[in-house]
C-alpha cells in the first residue's frame, strides 16, 4: 500500500519551495499523495498574518490541477493550537492501515524532542527528513533514543509498516521563504516567480502583506 505524505506549516503564503519539496518527496518515495496542512495557531512562533481561510484558499489555488497535492483543513477546523500529534491521530483514525509519512526539514527534525507528545509520533507515522544534497547528518546524540534508533536506508520500509521508521530523502531545495516573500510585498517589490501565479494574484487581489496605508 502506498504511503500518504503529510506536510504541515503556516503557508503564509504557500510558495514554490513548499510545492517542490512536496512533489520531490512524493515522487522520490512513490507516495500515494501528500496532504498540505495549514496550521491554525502555532505553539511558539509568530501568528500567521493571513487568516486561515485565506491561507487555505491560496493552497487550493496553488495546487489546482495537481491531484496528488491535497489541501487538508483539519487543523483549521479543529481550532486552537495546532499539534502535529493530534493531526496524525486524526488522520490515522481515517486511514487505520495505510502508512503515513510526516515530512520534515532537518531543522525541524533536530527539535523534535521538544514537540508536544513527541513520544507518540512514531507510533502514528513514519518520518521523512527532506534534506538538500550535502546537508550532512544529524548527530544521534541530539535526538531522543526512540528516533535515533529508527533510521532506515530502505524506503520500502515505509510501505511494509504503517509507522515507526525515519527515512532521509534528498531534495533540490529552493531558497525561497514565506518571510522573504512577505518582506518583499511589504516594500512593494515583485514576488512573481517565487510562488504560483494564482497565489500571487490572490495576494494582490486581497491586498495581503502589503505595507499599511
Amino acid at each position: 500500500m502506498k504511503p500518504v505524505g503529510l506536510l504541515g506549516g503556516s503557508f503564509d503564503p504557500v510558495h514554490h519551495g513548499h510545492l517542490r519539496l512536496a512533489i520531490e518527496v512524493m515522487e522520490g518515495l512513490d507516495l500515494d499523495h501528500v496532504r498540505l496542512v495549514p496550521l491554525n495557531l502555532p505553539n511558539a512562533t509568530k501568528l500567521p498574518l493571513a487568516t486561515g481561510e485565506q491561507r487555505l484558499a491560496m493552497l487550493r489555488a496553488a495546487v489546482a490541477g495537481e491531484p496528488r497535492l491535497v489541501p487538508d483543513d483539519r487543523e483549521l477546523r479543529r481550532g486552537g493550537i495546532s499539534y502535529t500529534v493530534e493531526t496524525l491521530q486524526s488522520l490515522r483514525e481515517e486511514l487505520p492501515h495505510q502508512p503515513l509519512c510526516l515530512i520534515l526539514g532537518m531543522d525541524a527534525y533536530r527539535r523534535i524532542g521538544t514537540w508536544h507528545q513527541w513520544q507518540r509520533l512514531l507510533t502514528l507515522s513514519h518520518i521523512v527528513i527532506a534534506a538538500r544534497p550535502g546537508a550532512g547528518v544529524i548527530d544521534p546524540a541530539d535526538l531522543p533514543a526512540e528516533f535515533a534508533g529508527a533510521d532506515t536506508a530502505d524506503p520500502d520500509m515505509l510501505r511494509r509498516q504503517p509507522c515507526g521508521s525515519v527515512c532521509r530523502q534528498t531534495i533540490q531545495q529552493l531558497e525561497i521563504s514565506s518571510t522573504q516573500i512577505r518582506e518583499r510585498l511589504r516594500h512593494g517589490l515583485s514576488v512573481r516567480y517565487l510562488l504560483p501565479d494564482a497565489v500571487c494574484d490572490f495576494i494582490h487581489r486581497h491586498h495581503l502583506y502589503s505595507k499599511p496605508a
